[in-house]
């Protein structure tokens, strides 16, 4: 599969917030940047090989040009990228990170609790799984 020019989002593939995120950015990624692996796939783990650390984290994890991003800063940069009126996100930026990782943080840890979890990570449709690893 070719990445070259494309962001990967790597997710939790049992939260069911992280599944809903995922369906939302394919529905508004008009020009096809986006490919996507779950954090607990081989895919993840070989693509983290050189940050392993960062598989601990409960976090999404968007990698665009060589550079991991986590959280909420990785939440902005993926809204960039998307159609309709997801860009506006990006005045997110006017919060520290600190703040807005702050928030970030209660949520992931609460995740689970509030919207629930699989038994399994999503398994894409066929009409979508050329956008997966």
């Amino acid at each position: 599969m070719e990445l070259e020019n494309k962001g990967i989002i790597l997710f939790d593939g049992v939260c069911n917030l992280c599944n809903g995120f995922v369906q939302k950015v394919i529905a508004a990624d008009k020009n096809d940047y986006f490919r996507f692996a779950s954090l607990q796939s081989d895919e993840a783990k070989n693509l983290l090989k050189e940050s392993p650390e960062f598989l601990d984290l409960k976090t999404i994890i968007f990698l665009e040009n060589d550079k991991i991003y986590t959280r909420s800063t990785a939440a902005l940069r993926i809204s960039k990228h998307l159609s309709g009126i997801w860009p506006l996100l990006q005045s997110g930026y006017i919060v520290p990170a600190f703040l807005r990782n702050a928030l970030y943080n209660f949520i992931a840890k609460n995740r689970y609790k509030w919207f629930g979890k699989k038994d399994q990570c999503m398994i894409p449709s066929p009409a979508l799984q050329n956008k997966f690893l």
